[in-house]
């Protein structure tokens, strides 16, 4: 007589967790670890910045991740071309494509979180102030059971974007683009095909877009990169 055992067969999960502050790493686990203990088990990576989560994601000896938290600020690694959260993103779907990636930020500007939705395409997005612990458990269901989380701030500022959305066009973002290397503006039609007169009137209208109420090149590509019109 064969008896059949009861025991359920416990999902394994590889977790990476990437975060410049030590504490809200140990919420993150201390939020996962408690997640449906009797059918889960979690298996847990954590860096501290872009440095050290490339050494982890590139290691030949690391087991492809299931699930990534990555904050999106976070000191950078230039040698690799790691800038933040959004790199390690990159990195991740490059060499683990099944890996669902959940990023965390504190950025609340509408167009720099449709920039991401639109060249990340997270599994989850939240906004930190709207994160606590019912929160980040709420968001990992979501994900772990293949839906996509919006956090509800960012639900919010998407909706409402539907009707106040700011576009510029191919030379608006080359200007931009050109000025934030550091190009004079009389130089830069050495590099886009239209008059100096065209470039310094687009100039003025992108001030005037994103609200610059001075002079200053360096307030404008700053606030360009708020607005994620400008990486």
């Amino acid at each position: 007589m064969t008896i059949a055992s009861t025991e359920k067969i416990m999902i394994q999960n590889n977790i990476l967790i990437v975060d410049d502050h030590p504490f809200i790493i140990e919420g993150y686990k201390n939020a996962i670890t408690r997640y449906n203990p009797k059918e889960f088990q979690f298996f847990i990576s954590q860096a501290k910045d872009c440095k050290s989560a490339y050494d982890i994601i590139t290691n030949p000896d690391t087991l492809a991740f299931d699930i990534a938290f990555l904050d999106i600020s976070m000191p950078p690694y230039e040698e690799k071309g790691l800038y933040s959260g959004e790199d390690l993103a990159k990195l991740i779907n490059e060499t683990m494509p099944d890996c669902k990636i959940i990023l965390l930020t504190m950025y609340t500007e509408l167009l720099k979180i449709k920039t991401i939705i639109k060249t990340i395409n997270p599994n989850g997005l939240v906004i930190k102030n709207d994160l606590t612990f019912d929160e980040l458990l709420f968001a990992f269901d979501k994900v772990i059971n293949n839906k996509i989380y919006y956090s509800q701030s960012v639900q919010k500022m998407l909706d409402l974007g539907e009707k106040d959305t700011i576009e510029i066009d191919q030379f608006d973002k080359q200007i931009l683009f050109h000025l934030s290397k550091g190009t004079k503006l009389s130089e830069i039609p050495q590099y886009i095909p239209i008059s100096l007169g065209e470039i310094e009137r687009r100039k003025l209208n992108l001030k005037e877009l994103l609200k610059i109420g001075n002079d200053s090149d360096i307030d404008l590509i700053r606030e360009a990169k708020n607005q994620g019109l400008l990486f």
